[in-house]
């Protein structure tokens, strides 16, 4: 049984040295950009140690094949068995390799990993050859030649052994059977913790290229694929010609002047834009919720200025960030801050501000691995990034991560050491599952989600003393506060979850900064989260066309029109108008809510426009 664990850790332990030899590869392959970057020795050194954790996941499902040729190995042993087991190693070696050769080859270029469009363009090798420079070409395919010997060589000569059978009992390979498949399972996922791992665990650097070396190739490319998967040739959302979608967009976007009405005292507030999670409009008196909820909220909306036509874009928090940072929309199927090489082409508030010399800084109490929202967070630019391991471990935890109270708590005190202006934002944890926070709970009703409910009662109570905190802070004076939802929640309605009720989400502005007129004002325009970043920059003065779906909410002239996707569909609001649908290469689509008496022709052309450019453009980036 012995003989069995150390064929597979001899295995395994090879996958870990092979992935950082062609890490090593990359990196001296493009040392000449990072000598011209600056990098420093030993920050390139931290590109082995970051990766280690991906690396292993994806040598786990490598050793899914081998692991289960063991075990048959355990009680029948025919010597094709170990021919099968090197040939299939020295397979996924040379597909590795070719892998790490064509990042070497697009890096230059692209600026990304390998992806699943990546694929499609190297399905034409006339086409590479033609584009390359014949020394270069050359030279990947010797690179490509090399890892593959190198590879093989050490795996056959030092790390495969033949397992030569011999009688066992049989309670060893029940033994054997029992044991390794949950360690790997473990492995693949990343460790026991709530959330699986994903790319994020290997993003480290503001030099991205350091943190794409770091991402495992394998694993990276299966994400493309898997996220992808049934739409890598086609918009699965396509109704109409791409030229009359376009022509739509721009009727919905077209404003007759750009201007805006100015709402602040200055052009450079410092910026906290507090993201509160699963925060439905429900929640909130002024938005049709229940009193009771959020008062603390109610007394900064007596102060500040309440959206209350405000949908959220998407379902997941990972869409939420993109929407409020890169003003992109959520979409169905997939997000696009799990692919790093589509996420790195949007626009970023955070570099909006920087450009301005604002000192930025993102807080979070939990892991920003769900969802890759830490290599989205990391690739916005933020000068000091913290999420829960980095927070001071004497600070009280619960099963998600550090509760609101001393995230917060931590935030308000922090920011004293922050050069002006500044742009901070923090993400709170406590409003979802399992609902741990340290607080009384003290709402007796809510049917289904009286713990939701009281977890919200509970992240108003730290908001309340947040800002309790905050009137006495310098810098104060001169901040704008924004407090928006990631996404919304079911509420104690259980309205349907394709229906606007479920995605209306709150949206306050609130500090000094505001104008005396502007205090305690309700804005009715209609919009949605990634609407945030232009409607900002413009009370900036600054342009925000590269924000392409995010409208100037303060625009008298701008559109009243909101939109927000499902898993299948969008939703689609335009004036009275009201519009949601599925659409499915399988299942077609289907209208689901309407408004009466309205004419639902125009409002149907529109919200698949919409959709369909949306789609369009998150395959096309």
């Amino acid at each position: 049984m012995k003989k069995l664990f150390l064929l597979i850790l001899r295995q395994l332990f090879f996958w870990i040295l092979f992935f950082n030899f062609t890490r090593l590869v990359f990196l001296v392959y493009y040392s000449g950009i990072i000598s011209v970057e600056g990098i420093r020795f030993t920050e390139v050194l931290g590109v082995f140690s970051h990766a280690f954790k991906l690396d292993l996941a994806t040598a786990c499902y490598f050793m899914i094949f081998p692991f289960l040729l063991l075990l048959l190995q355990s009680i029948w042993s025919p010597a094709w068995l170990n021919t099968l087991n090197k040939v299939y190693s020295c397979i996924m070696i040379s597909v590795y390799s070719l892998s790490a050769a064509a990042e070497m080859g697009i890096y230059a270029e692209w600026k990304t990993k390998l992806t699943y469009k990546v694929i499609k363009y190297l399905s034409h090798p006339s086409e590479i050859y033609n584009s390359a420079e014949t020394g270069t070409f050359f030279l990947l395919l010797l690179l490509f030649a090399l890892m593959i010997a190198a590879g093989s060589f050490a795996y056959l000569r030092w790390f495969y052994r033949d397992f030569t059978w011999e009688k066992l009992p049989f309670w060893h390979s029940v033994i054997f059977a029992l044991v390794i498949p949950p360690l790997l399972f473990t492995g693949l996922r990343g460790g026991v913790q709530q959330i699986p791992i994903n790319q994020s665990q290997s993003y480290f650097s503001a030099h991205n290229i350091l943190n794409l070396a770091a991402v495992n190739n394998a694993f990276n490319l299966y994400i493309s694929i898997f996220e992808n998967l049934g739409n890598m040739k086609e918009n699965p959302f396509s109704f109409m010609d791409d030229k009359q979608a376009a022509v739509i967009m721009q009727g919905i976007y077209d404003v007759k002047k750009d201007t805006t009405v100015s709402v602040l005292t200055t052009t450079r507030p410092n910026i906290v834009i507090l993201i509160m999670e699963s925060w439905s409009a429900d929640l909130i008196y002024e938005l049709g919720g229940e009193p009771g909820i959020t008062p603390r909220f109610s007394q900064l909306v007596k102060q500040g200025i309440l959206f209350n036509s405000i949908y959220a874009s998407g379902s997941r928090s990972e869409q939420g960030m993109a929407c409020i940072f890169g003003g992109f929309p959520a979409h169905p199927i997939s997000s696009i801050t799990v692919q790093p090489d589509k996420f790195v082409k949007l626009p970023s508030l955070v570099s909006e501000m920087k450009k301005l010399n604002y000192s930025t800084a993102f807080y979070f109490g939990g892991q920003l691995i769900y969802g890759n929202i830490k290599s989205y967070i990391i690739f916005n630019g933020f000068d000091q990034i913290m999420e829960g391991e980095n927070f001071p471990a004497s600070i009280p935890r619960g099963k998600l991560g550090i509760h609101d109270e001393f995230s917060l708590g931590y935030m308000v005190n922090d920011l004293d050491r922050f050069r002006q202006p500044f742009l901070a934002s923090l993400f709170t944890v406590s409003t979802h599952s399992p609902w741990d926070q340290p607080y009384q709970k003290p709402l007796k009703w809510g049917g289904n989600e009286q713990e939701y409910i009281n977890a919200a009662y509970y992240t108003d109570h730290c908001l309340g003393e947040f800002f309790a905190k905050a009137r006495q802070k310098p810098w104060f004076a001169n901040t704008l506060f924004i407090i928006v939802a990631d996404h919304s929640h079911n509420s104690y309605r259980n309205w349907h979850p394709e229906s606007k009720e479920y995605h209306k989400i709150p949206l306050l502005m609130y500090g000094d900064v505001i104008k005396p007129e502007f205090r305690g004002k309700v804005w009715n325009k209609l919009g949605s989260q990634h609407d945030i970043a232009s409607t900002l920059l413009a009370q900036m003065e600054l342009q925000h066309e590269s924000f392409r779906y995010s409208k100037n909410l303060f625009n008298p002239y701008s559109g009243e029109f909101a939109y927000y996707s499902t898993e299948d569909g969008a939703g689609w609001l335009h004036g009275g108008s009201y519009y949601t649908f599925e659409a499915h290469p399988y299942i077609g689509y289907k209208w689901s809510y309407f408004a009466p008496g309205t004419d639902s022709t125009q409002t149907i052309k529109e919200a698949r426009a919409y959709l369909q450019s949306v789609f369009g453009n998150y395959l096309k980036d």
